[in-house]
């Protein structure tokens, strides 16, 4: 799940990213074109991993959830897809 969060005076929106899965980490990838280190998702109760970030006004990120280190996810909340060079998909998260 994606939650947006605009602000007025700010140049950037508060966006958070929401994962339910059964695994012991999940990172972020994609996000300012940064596909080598991923953020790192925190993991809440009942397997829920989130993370909050700052990303530009008028800005489009394509990312995808990397868990435990071997798959690969889209968030199908996500605002499109686009594939990719890999012959799958990306998740892309419009601001």
């Amino acid at each position: 799940m994606i939650e947006k969060k605009y602000f007025k005076t700010k140049d950037y929106v508060k966006v958070k990213f929401t994962l339910n899965a059964e695994a012991k980490k999940v990172d972020i990838l994609g996000l300012n074109n940064e596909w080598k280190k991923g953020v790192a998702m925190t993991k809440k109760k009942e397997g829920i991993f989130s993370a909050e970030l700052n990303l530009p006004k008028e800005s489009s990120h394509e990312f995808r959830y990397f868990v435990d280190k071997k798959v690969w996810l889209n968030d199908e909340h996500a605002d499109a897809e686009t594939a990719n060079i890999f012959g799958t998909t990306n998740s892309v998260v419009t601001l």
